[in-house]
């Protein structure tokens, strides 16, 4: 991956190869786009076709088109795996709802990569689609496990679209593998074999898979116990993994051999084990109603937090029990059991009166006496809280700016802020930044409104051991109301939103306008500033990645057929373009990358572990004030439960050598790819370095533990530095 900060514009045959020279005064305080640029090739018919076009027709007339990066994720190596999103769209004629079920095709990979000069190549993966149910998926029809099993649906009439990596949720695993859970299994319910029509059924699917990013292969992993569409997954702090949430069958959740589980997304939550390859189902006190893609974090105490937010359909609802979605919550691995924290945004803090099990115990798949008994008991035993704590919640203007911003957001980011030590150098508090989106207006039921909002606010958790403090504050708005956007969090410790839309695209797809303006947040002042603009419109399904110099790869759109028919393309009237899905890339350079004295890391250890003293050898020693250890970004749907950074203690030595401190805990750094940043503190502001590797191993997880590697050494005072200059 190039590590050089300016480009220049060059053409090579059918694509553009990267710019970003800063000529323009505006650019040095906006940051630059590049020209898009996209694969240069279609396989059509068994040969290989150079061309421009996104698609190119097949002599049986339907079209063959170049994937887009609905989902993407920054390998160790530097290079990018990205996944297609709703392939076969083009091929709808009619109406998406009545011939998805028979267009449609399992997505296609790649492996994109940059030379030092930016010049983009591809490669694909094998398999194509990473391999699920080549031979047909079980599929969970109404009629199924009955003698007139397919009489209804055509789910057994193929097996091109029964494992679709379409929304599935990916995740970096401790060794640098990208894991991928869920997915989709498409199929007509009712449908006719053979006929075009029908209502299309997108349901999850139970598997995982795994890339190796060392052979570029898609392999099977164990499967999980429900089907999933739209999960979440989120790496504990002893590397297994946890997934919640996900639909089995979006269009019609009606399942007769579990009614209860009918209407509803999935309650039941997995732990998979990355040693065993397997997924242990967990007990019914970790089920929880949430919305898709629920936005989840760990926690410095090893809890998952549900930060109330996740795609929802809005305006017309997901689930019964929707309405539980407004409620933030901390999940324990250790007793298997959810306790409510408070009503999104707002004051009233439920575990302070009694009502920390109030979602649990609503629950209908985990309805018990000894639950509701616990519950009662609680609100019985202590009453006075619960009225006071009420009574708190005012109407001053202020107060309904909160109420406004509170509860849960659909089709917006949750993005933790930088965490950074106390003064005896532990790692106890974070900060979650929510903006955007379409707000439920605090006091509404879920899924809430059409438009979305400019609010931010940020939501701050303490722990202290298993206790919880939990407080939320508004902080600047954007400087546009954006549905979508996905945030990046930067090496200079602010987070950058990229694209989105005006309004909500899945509620009338082919209708809302392009947000191409970035907006950058400043932690420090609390504000939004609008920096430079993207030259394509990318709304659903955009992606944007941090690389390891410090740039963003920006890429994505691929929407819904306009208003569920077929592209019937707008832009003329302003919106968002709907003539199918966008193969290109941008490359996105902020101000400080176009700095000509970026700080240097000359050497710095492979792999560290917690506790971990370590030296890096810099140049401009001196001037290096700060360190943020940032985790690889594997992005998708806006987004990356594991995303993360950590600011690590700073001792100058001697010379150009400068020792920091890894956290002593797995829970505030698991073990995974990450990249470390040093920077410096200037007038025109903080400018960070390219970064150098670091694999953070956790001891424990013997098969995913690499050794030390050969050019690391342990000093006589314990400190771990390499002897080889990186390049």
């Amino acid at each position: 991956m190039s590590r050089l900060p300016t480009r220049l514009i060059t053409a090579t045959g059918s694509f553009l190869v990267l710019a970003a020279l800063p000529a323009a005064v505006s650019a040095s305080l906006q940051g630059s786009f590049s020209l898009p640029f996209a694969e240069p090739t279609i396989i059509v018919d068994g040969q290989v076709i150079e061309t421009d076009e996104k698609c190119i027709t097949r002599a049986d007339g339907m079209d063959e088109c170049k994937p887009a990066a609905g989902t993407m994720a920054l390998l160790k190596d530097g290079r990018l795996l990205y996944l297609n999103a709703l392939e076969g769209t083009e091929n709808v004629e009619f109406s998406i709802v009545a011939e998805f079920g028979e267009v449609s095709v399992n997505d296609q990979t790649r492996v994109l990569s940059l030379d030092d000069n930016d010049a983009p190549a591809w490669l694909k993966p094998a398999p194509l689609d990473a391999g699920a149910n080549p031979d047909g998926n079980d599929s969970e029809t109404l009629l199924n496990g009955t003698s007139l099993d397919g009489s209804i649906d055509t789910a057994d009439n193929t097996s091109k679209n029964d494992g679709a990596l379409f929304c599935s949720d990916v995740i970096g695993l401790a060794n640098g593998d990208i894991m991928a859970v869920g997915g989709t299994d498409y199929y007509s319910e009712p449908g006719i074999d053979g006929l075009p029509l029908g209502v299309a059924e997108l349901e999850g699917i139970k598997n995982s898979r795994i890339f190796d990013a060392e052979n570029n292969t898609w392999t099977q992993s164990g499967d999980m116990h429900f089907g999933r569409w739209y999960p979440s997954l989120v790496t504990l702090g002893n590397g297994n993994v946890f997934v919640a949430s996900g639909v089995t069958k979006l269009i019609k959740p009606v399942y007769p051999e579990d009614p209860i589980n009918s209407g509803r997304n999935v309650v039941q939550t997995e732990t998979y084990n990355p040693c065993t390859q397997t997924w242990t189902l967990n007990p019914t006190t970790a089920d929880r109603s949430f919305p898709l893609y629920p936005r989840m974090h760990l926690l410095p105490n090893g809890h998952v937090f549900y930060n109330a937010g996740g795609q929802a359909f809005n305006p017309f609802g997901q689930g019964y029990d929707q309405a539980l979605w407004n409620i933030t919550a901390s999940y324990n691995p250790s007793t298997q059991r959810w306790t409510d924290i408070g009503y999104a945004g707002l004051p009233l803090r439920l575990d302070e009166v009694g009502l920390d099990q109030l979602g649990s115990t609503l629950n209908v798949s985990n309805l018990s006496l000894t639950q509701t008994t616990s519950l009662l008991g609680d609100v019985v035993s202590a009453p006075e809280p619960l009225i006071e704590n009420g009574l708190d919640i005012g109407v001053s203007d202020e107060e309904l700016q909160i109420a406004i911003a509170g509860g849960m957001r659909g089709s917006t980011s949750s993005t933790m802020l930088p965490l950074k030590p106390n003064a005896e150098g532990e790692y106890t508090d974070i900060e979650l930044l929510t903006a955007g989106g379409v707000p439920s207006y605090g006091v509404l039921t879920n899924p809430g409104g059409y438009l979305p909002t400019a609010q931010s606010r940020i939501d701050r958790i303490s722990t202290n051991g298993d206790q919880i403090d939990y407080e939320s504050r508004l902080t600047g708005p954007l400087n546009q109301p954006r549905w979508y956007g996905t945030n990046v969090l930067m090496p200079d410790g602010s987070v950058t939103v990229f694209s989105g839309g005006d309004r909500d695209g899945v509620v009338g797809p082919g209708l809302e306008g392009p947000i191409r303006t970035a907006e950058r947040f400043d932690p420090e002042t609390g504000n939004w500033t609008e920096m430079a603009t993207g030259h394509r419109a990318r709304t659903y399904h955009n992606t944007a990645v941090l690389m390891d110099d410090g740039r963003v790869m920006v890429a994505g759109h691929s929407p819904i057929n306009t208003a569920y028919l077929t592209f019937v393309d707008l832009q003329g009237l302003g919106l968002a373009p709907y003539d199918g899905r966008d193969p290109s890339f941008e490359i996105y350079t902020p101000p400080y990358a176009m700095s000509n004295d970026r700080p240097q890391i000359q050497r710095a250890p492979s792999n560290l572990t917690v506790g971990d003293r370590f030296r890096i050898k810099v140049d401009q020693a001196d001037q290096i004030d700060k360190a943020l250890l940032i985790r690889r970004t594997v992005m998708t749907h806006l987004i990356d439960g594991d995303q993360r950074a950590i600011e690590l203690n700073i001792v100058k030595g001697p010379g150009n050598k400068l020792t920091l401190t890894m956290p002593n805990n797995h829970n505030v750094v698991p073990a995974g790819e990450y990249m470390l940043f040093v920077s410096k503190n200037t007038p025109e502001g903080r400018i960070p370095s390219v970064s150098a590797p670091i694999t953070v191993v956790n001891t424990s997880l013997a098969c995913m533990a690499p050794v030390m590697a050969s050019t690391d050494v342990i000093t006589a005072d314990g400190v771990i530095e390499s002897t080889l200059d990186i390049l």
